[in-house]
């Protein structure tokens, strides 16, 4: 009875998030449907340190689905993962609550950790298509990382993530809702500052015209005296 229940949660979380789903039957056919299902039979015999079959097991999800999940990974409820193809995490990932992964995602070490090597990515936290997150540090709640980003230092919840490497941009502590899956409407701080350049240089130029206005003003009218 609970694996059909949590049969039956996998299958309204993959439909909230998905509006290409129309059916329940269709999600039997999603690759991350399968993936996380496959992954948590291969986390319990990980926990039995059934290594070997656990492994065999993830190995085989990933020729079949395209998504790497590591047996001794620690995955909360309601993980959604779009597409899949190319997500990888790691072994010492810990992964909350209500997380949105989208393709090529890799929850990653940096090969210089021993222990623990891989984030904590907390409570519904949005991580874009092609990002990295490398290292043992904590992504907080409710933070979004921007496509493209590569993470290797700690994020602060509410926060959104653009930019090699990620930078930080706080959202004064505003909880991004849970449904919000918006990839395209992120904070830019690199163009943000570009734009404050170009402003400053406008102004500065108009600033160094009213000068030499001036200064020929001066002139003329010390030629008149």
């Amino acid at each position: 009875m609970g694996l059909i229940r949590y049969i039956k949660e996998e299958i309204e979380v993959i439909r909230e998030r998905d509006p290409a789903i129309h059916s329940s039957a269709e999600v039997l056919l999603y690759p991350s449907f399968k993936a996380i299902i496959r992954y948590r039979l291969a986390h319990k015999l990980y926990l039995k340190k059934h290594y070997f079959l656990a492994r065999w097991i993830s190995q085989r999800t990933v020729r079949k689905t395209g998504i790497e999940i590591h047996p001794g990974a620690t995955i909360g409820k309601g993980l959604f993962i779009d597409h899949g193809n190319g997500v990888i995490i790691g072994e010492t990932a810990i992964v909350g609550d209500n997380v949105t992964l989208y393709q090529g995602v890799t929850l990653g070490g940096t090969g210089k950790e021993k222990g623990k090597r891989h984030p904590t990515i907390k409570d519904n936290v949005m991580i874009s298509a092609g990002a990295k997150v490398l290292g043992s540090f904590t992504v907080g709640e409710n933070s979004k990382i921007g496509a493209g980003s590569v993470v290797v230092e700690e994020v602060p919840p509410n926060s959104t993530v653009v930019g090699i490497p990620g930078r930080v941009v706080k959202r004064d502590n505003v909880r991004v809702p849970r449904i919000d899956l918006d990839q395209v409407h992120l904070p830019d701080p690199v163009m943000n500052e570009l734009k404050q350049l170009k402003e400053d240089n406008v102004t500065l130029r108009q600033r160094v015209e009213e000068l030499e206005a001036r200064l020929v003003k001066g002139e003329e009218t010390n030629e008149d005296l």
